[in-house]
């Protein structure tokens, strides 16, 4: 992709979906698995609350200020999970939507996490970000869980683009083969490496 072929994508959708599961999620399914490797729901939504900072200032082009206890990029600890994160999660993530309504959010280059990218790119890959983890809370919780289909064929695009052998270390695992007519989100999911049918 290229700046003159600027294609936004509207966070909103995805993110209203992910922000209507944190009611759902109890204290006690904090310590429940998820289908995202070895996270528990906590770690997840402390993995949420650290990419939603940092996706807000790739979109922005700045760079968030580090502190000494600051996690590797990526990770997220259940133990570090801030206790007011019902409140404090929907505010990063309606911040990180408004950031990426900005048309110079999708121009030029940015960086997150140490890795430079086509600001385009990185703004898929902070959609894939939520759409996916969105779906790994929905299921270790036991919630439903759908995606607009604009974001879904997004995420079909951008994860189609990396067969087995040339996925990065630990982004992704191994493709799951579903049916040619399976729902987009169906789809979505198993190129990202998990199975649709995983149940908690």
């Amino acid at each position: 992709m290229t700046d003159d072929q600027t294609t936004m994508i509207d966070f909103a959708p995805t993110v209203n979906r992910v922000t209507a599961l944190f009611s759902g999620v109890s204290d006690e399914q904090l310590t429940a698995p998820t289908p995202c490797g070895s996270y528990s729901v906590g770690d997840l939504l402390d993995h949420f609350l650290g990419f939603a900072i940092g996706m807000r200032h790739a979109a922005e082009k700045t760079t968030a200020p580090a502190g000494p206890d600051d996690p590797a990029p990526g990770e997220g600890a259940a133990e570090r999970l801030d206790p007011e994160w019902r409140q404090e999660l929907p505010r990063r993530l309606d911040a990180l939507t408004a950031a990426w309504r900005e048309p110079s959010a999708w121009q030029g280059t940015t960086e997150a996490g140490g890795v430079t990218m086509p600001a385009q790119m990185m703004g898929v890959v902070a959609l894939d970000e939520l759409l996916i983890h969105g779906w790994d809370l929905a299921r270790a919780t036991g919630q439903p869980y759908d995606c607009d289909p604009r974001s879904a064929e997004a995420i079909i695009g951008w994860l189609s683009a990396f067969p087995d052998e040339q996925r990065p270390d630990g982004a992704f695992g191994p493709m799951v083969s579903v049916p040619d007519d399976a729902p987009p989100l169906d789809r979505a999911v198993a190129l990202s490496g998990r199975d649709p049918k995983w149940q908690a």
